[in-house]
């Protein structure tokens, strides 16, 4: 059983398809990855070697991937949410950020109704 980055790649797949149980590479980074080790992206995971997960380990230590890239792009958000820029505010409010539209659909994003700021009512 292959373990890179506490990730257990899955035994019955192709290499370059197990890649991508890893957050942060997807098919073609997989395949890049393959390449650079010079390992058959053919080949099933249970039937690599030893120095084949090693190769593997240190090709993948060479990107931003799992717990780094998941902490990057939080703070990415928080930044934006901080200095108030328009995708910071659709994040805020839990709206889509990408210019997707509103009213037909959206419903994922939008949910239930969250409370922005309690501002308080003017009396008499």
């Amino acid at each position: 059983m292959a373990r890179i980055k506490n990730i257990e790649l899955p035994n019955e797949k192709h290499v370059c398809i197990g890649l991508t149980a890893i957050h942060g590479i997807g098919r073609s980074l997989a395949k890049e990855i393959c390449e650079k080790t010079k390992i058959d992206s053919a080949k099933k995971v249970k039937d690599l070697t030893d120095e084949e997960i090693a190769k593997l380990r240190k090709e993948i230590d060479n990107h931003l991937v799992e717990g780094d890239l998941r902490r990057e792009v939080s703070m990415n958000i928080k930044n934006k949410m901080e200095i108030n820029c328009y995708q910071g505010v659709r994040h805020k409010k839990g709206l889509p950020v990408r210019g997707q539209r509103t009213n037909r659909n959206a419903h994922t994003r939008k949910g239930k109704g969250k409370v922005v700021a309690n501002k308080k009512k003017a009396g008499k």
